[in-house]
């Protein structure tokens, strides 16, 4: 495929635009194919605009360095955010119309686009950073998030404790977040009392108790978790730990009945294990409270109008390894990305999650105990059922669903490896 044929299928004219309309225009556009960031980056003599699309960065446009300038203070402006400083970082958030009869009402609708605005200083001028999050949460569905029937069964089950801790890891944009919302979302039944710790508040959800760090008056996650503990809530959801207090607070939480929900680095399941215990959590305690773990990475999906067969007569037993996974046809047939007009030339349409889900088996535990290292978590878990992540993007291969380039791409090559 044609590398400047993608490039150019986003490009925008904004030509001699005031600074509204070009804004207006480019979220309108950014929006409407499900762009997840605008990045507008300040040059020498130029100001260059650019999106996120399916976890990609990709050109918009360049414009003239004074309606650059413009364009960026009218953002802040309507963020709320001061103009005349240009040394400090600053935060802001613009609840935008992204239809025309969005913009002249007054209701918050589903016409509106959630914007969540970074401004930095940098050598040549301000860089933003445009977050674009939809103002309803009707994709936050769990049975849409990619996992495999098998996963999802281990996932629910982890869900019906009634305690304990459920850690969620990858790496930024690898919809942690939507794991974490559409579990809420699960258990928002009114039969449970739900308080949520974040940073920021992605979506408003009736019925759970929101709150938001604020770093400006040194309220963190830990000092924010100690307090929403005195709420006497039954489930909680961190948005991240990143600190001791935080891991240690959660795990004690977990340990005296909670259902805690929380995000923590590490690229793959076993490993989280060793990201808490590296913050200082003691082995029995995170073995107690433990109920799994779940790791994600995001995966572009083919555009069903343009993906393109491939012989699989070199590689004929590609798929050997995951046919107890397989159902009918699937893993027949190899498929590529083409490039069309529906697709914008990418070859791709949307993203599915590839997953590593870990239930905290009672072996898993004492091994977690002794403060085993994370290989051997690993080997006990997929001796107790565990999906790898080389064999869930296997299956989302052999599906049709992706393409063996895409997998690389997103998942590190070490888990993708066989070993013996």
């Amino acid at each position: 495929m044609d590398g400047k044929a993608i490039e150019s299928s986003h490009l925008i004219d904004l030509g001699k635009s005031s600074p509204e309309g070009a804004i207006t225009q480019l979220v309108r556009h950014a929006a409407r194919i499900g762009a997840s960031d605008l990045f507008v980056s300040a040059g020498g003599d130029h100001v260059t605009v650019q999106m996120r699309h399916l976890g990609i960065v990709r050109p918009l446009c360049v414009l003239p360095l004074e309606q650059g300038r413009r364009c960026l203070a009218h953002v802040k402006a309507r963020a709320e955010m001061d103009t005349s400083e240009r040394r400090r970082p600053q935060d802001g958030r613009w609840l935008f119309p992204i239809d025309e009869e969005e913009a002249e009402s007054d209701s918050p609708g589903a016409g509106r686009i959630d914007l969540r605005i970074s401004c930095v200083p940098t050598l040549h001028g301000e860089d933003l950073a445009v977050r674009l999050v939809p103002h309803n949460h009707q994709h936050l569905v769990l049975e849409q998030l990619g996992m495999m029937p098998s996963q999802l069964d281990q996932y629910r089950s982890m869900l019906q404790s009634p305690g304990g801790l459920i850690l969620i890891t990858g790496p930024t944009g690898s919809g942690k977040t939507s794991t974490l919302y559409s579990s809420l979302i699960r258990l928002n039944d009114g039969t449970r009392k739900i308080n949520t710790i974040e940073d920021p508040i992605e979506y408003a959800i009736e019925g759970v108790r929101q709150s938001q760090v604020n770093p400006a008056i040194s309220l963190g996650f830990s000092e924010l978790l100690r307090s929403v503990l005195r709420q006497s809530p039954d489930v909680i959801m961190v948005g991240e730990i990143r600190d001791p207090e935080t891991a240690q607070t959660a795990v004690h939480a977990a340990n005296s009945g909670v259902l805690v929900f929380a995000t923590v680095h590490a690229p793959a399941a076993p490993t989280a294990v060793q990201s808490m215990r590296n913050l200082g959590v003691h082995p029995h305690f995170l073995a107690a409270s433990l109920r799994g773990v779940v790791a994600q990475r995001l995966a572009r999906t083919f555009c069903p109008e343009c993906r393109t067969t491939v012989d699989l007569g070199d590689a004929p037993g590609v798929f050997d390894e995951v046919k107890p996974l397989l159902a009918g046809d699937e893993g027949r047939t190899l498929y590529a990305a083409g490039g069309c007009n529906a697709c914008a030339m990418t070859g791709y349409v949307s993203r599915t999650g590839v997953f590593e889900v870990m239930p905290a088996t009672a072996s898993l535990r004492d091994l977690i105990a002794d403060a085993r290292p994370a290989r051997e978590l690993r080997d006990k878990a997929v001796r107790d059922g565990m999906i790898q992540f080389r064999q869930a993007a296997l299956v989302k291969v052999a599906q049709g669903r992706t393409s063996i380039e895409e997998v690389f791409r997103v998942i590190p090559t070490e888990h993708l490896l066989q070993e013996d």
